[in-house]
């Protein structure tokens, strides 16, 4: 498995590639993920997530985490897929978090930021695999999945 981290400047020395690396290599362990896959992560600003957000969904708002995918979105659908490059690993995407919307989401919810960071990193990447949360079921089994994996963290 290879996770790409991109942690900007201002953040470095407030969250680990160590963890970030762990968490995202633990999600793609528990969903059975082969070992060929390639994640991205950045840990960026309010304002970079905000644009993103503003840009790709069309919300003029920030956000905690944003999750953009390689996989197609239903089976037989290849309008997203990519041909795989020489070195065979299967490209799922990136997940941005804004660090200090974590830091706000931590202090409400009285847990530190790591644990913060960590709740944002396994939605993200569950994201990447498939999951979603527009129907209640779907959104349903997403939470069910991200409590059993983070129990297991």
């Amino acid at each position: 498995m290879v996770i790409n981290i991109i942690i900007e400047d201002d953040f470095k020395k407030k969250i680990s590639r160590r963890l970030v690396r762990s968490v995202a290599e633990q999600v793609l362990l528990a969903e059975k993920t082969p070992g060929n896959t390639e994640v991205g992560v950045l840990i960026t600003t309010q304002e970079k997530v905000h644009e993103l957000n503003r840009s790709y969904r069309k919300i003029d708002r920030p956000t905690d985490v944003l999750s953009f995918y390689m996989i197609p979105e239903s089976p037989g659908d290849r309008s997203g897929v990519f041909i795989n490059p020489p070195d065979d690993l299967r490209h799922l995407g990136e997940v941005i978090i804004s660090y200090p919307q974590a830091v706000i989401q931590a202090r409400d919810n009285h847990h530190p930021v790591k644990r913060e960071i960590t709740i944002l990193l396994v939605h993200g990447v569950l994201h990447l695999l498939g999951y979603d949360h527009e129907k209640p079921a779907d959104e349903r089994r997403m939470k069910n999945r991200e409590k059993a994996i983070l129990k297991t963290i």
